[in-house]
């Protein structure tokens, strides 16, 4: 079975300069240069108006498409140019098409987006300007899914994310982070659960397994961050083995109970490792992936 990441150059169509965007491009060629096998680069559809608006004020959407009122548009930390709507919009058409690949298949699938979970519904926040991760999950709930869980690894809280999913009926988020930045209270719909260096591993496992009636689970959003890596902005004692540990759990959890899952980049930052080291690391997500894509597929053959 091959493994659909969604992608375009789109994804960098703008003059504001930071990691969250520049990285995708780097992993692409990283793709084209040295594959992976069952890996295919596809092109996403662009969100809509119509589906920013669905999950944002329209005020916010009017200014991060116009540049007006200019404090609201470059709400995120970033700034604003021509080219920040086109490049938002098609990052998050990658994660809804990934996710509704992935429901479609019953498989895995992914997208090289990043910059989602902080924003919120009035503004942008934490070098987050749209929240393609909930476009994405009310997305499947139009396709038929009837609960989604938002499983997010980033360093940072998911704030934004459990913001915009509050009382909608069928999204609900578990949210373990290293970093105390965007915290919130939890919440029925969203867990939040703070980790350090020597448990990280433990709590993502015993997080898992808290979850109740995981059969039931139509789509797996996964916010998989590289950002807890000790050299990547994260806590000390988190290092590229336990990262790829950490993915080998998330995505053995999720087959060993047959879920569909979408997955994105999420964090990851130049902090004490270079633009080839920050692509390894988030090549740990696309390996992991495309191992239990070819594992669903001996099964389903």
């Amino acid at each position: 079975m091959t493994t659909n990441i969604y992608f375009s150059p789109a994804y960098n169509d703008t003059t504001v300069a930071f990691d969250t965007f520049r990285k995708a491009l780097e992993i692409a060629a990283s793709l084209a240069s040295n594959p992976i096998d069952g890996v295919v680069l596809v092109e996403p559809r662009s969100v809509t108006q119509a589906e920013l608006e669905r999950i944002h004020d329209l005020e916010y959407v009017q200014a991060v498409l116009t540049g007006v009122p200019y404090d609201l548009a470059k709400s995120q930390g970033l700034g604003w140019d021509e080219g920040l709507a086109r490049a938002v919009s098609s990052s998050s058409g990658g994660v809804r098409d990934a996710a509704l690949q992935a429901m479609s298949c019953g498989g895995i699938a992914g997208s090289l987006s990043s910059g989602l979970h902080h924003a919120r519904r009035a503004k942008g926040a934490g070098y987050c300007t749209v929240n393609g991760l909930v476009i994405a999950a009310r997305a499947a709930l139009d396709a038929g899914a009837k609960r989604v869980l938002v499983l997010d690894l980033d360093a940072h809280c998911g704030g934004g994310s459990a913001e915009l999913i509050e009382g909608v009926e069928g999204l609900e988020q578990v949210d373990v982070s290293v970093d105390y930045y965007d915290n919130y209270s939890s919440t029925p719909q969203s867990r939040l659960v703070l980790a350090h260096g020597d448990n990280y591993l433990d709590v993502i496992e015993s997080e898992l397994a808290r979850i109740a009636d995981p059969a039931g689970i139509d789509l797996i959003l996964y916010n998989a961050g590289m950002d807890p890596h000790e050299d990547a902005g994260g806590a000390a004692g988190i290092d590229t083995d336990m990262l790829r540990r950490r993915e080998e759990m998330v995505f053995a959890w999720a087959h060993g109970h047959g879920l569909p899952l979408a997955w994105v980049l999420a964090g990851g930052y130049l902090n004490r490792v270079d633009m080839d080291g920050l692509v390894d690391l988030h090549r740990l997500t696309i390996d992991a992936a495309a191992k239990y894509s070819a594992m669903r597929g001996l099964v389903e053959s």
